[in-house]
């Protein structure tokens, strides 16, 4: 039952929205020091879980951060759990 998915970098929110047919879904919230982007908070709309979104919306906003040239901290336990299952952004920590 899941719709049409896009991923926006809310710059003014620090955090990182998933959208399912333009209804917000979730968010990847961080805080920013220097050029280390700190992810905190993970969220998923108790209506939208079960649907996979943590997945491609931590992976855009790693993809994102790195692109900035940017590293990456853990402290929301989604975020660390996606490094562990996917060695390639443990480049980006910090």
């Amino acid at each position: 039952m899941s719709g049409a998915k896009s991923i926006v970098h809310d710059q003014e929110q620090s955090r990182f929205v998933i959208y399912v047919d333009d209804q917000e879904a979730g968010f990847a919230e961080y805080s920013q020091e220097g050029n280390v982007r700190d992810f905190n908070h993970t969220v998923v709309d108790p209506e939208f879980r079960g649907q996979g979104l943590s997945k491609p919306l931590i992976s855009e906003a790693l993809l994102e951060t790195k692109e900035e040239g940017l590293e990456i901290k853990a402290s929301c336990s989604a975020v660390e759990a996606f490094v562990e299952k996917n060695p390639d952004f443990k480049e980006l920590l910090a």
